[in-house]
């Protein structure tokens, strides 16, 4: 193999290794979305779990689509936001 091959596999199995932790991050946040409303706890703005979810499909991104980055940190920011709306909603103003 010469080095060009060999830079592009690297790439590419970078590339597939973001992809599934991006794919990841979005189960856990779909799947922490669906406990706290069967628990009827609240979870959050509706926008920011959809808006999470269309930049992870949408092919727009601050980054070219191969480096899941942008995408993984805007899944995490959302699953952050998620798992803090029943704290928020327990406490009184």
């Amino acid at each position: 193999m010469d080095a060009t091959t060999t830079l592009v596999t690297v790439a590419a199995v970078l590339a597939a290794a973001l992809f599934a932790v991006a794919a990841w991050v979005l189960v856990r946040l779909v799947r922490a979305r669906r406990g706290l409303r069967r628990a009827g706890l609240p979870t959050g703005p509706r926008w920011v779990f959809w808006g999470a979810i269309a930049y992870f499909v949408l092919p727009a991104d601050v980054m070219p689509d191969p480096v899941y980055l942008d995408d993984i940190g805007v899944l995490l920011l959302a699953l952050r936001s998620l798992r803090r709306a029943p704290d928020r909603a327990g406490t009184v103003n």
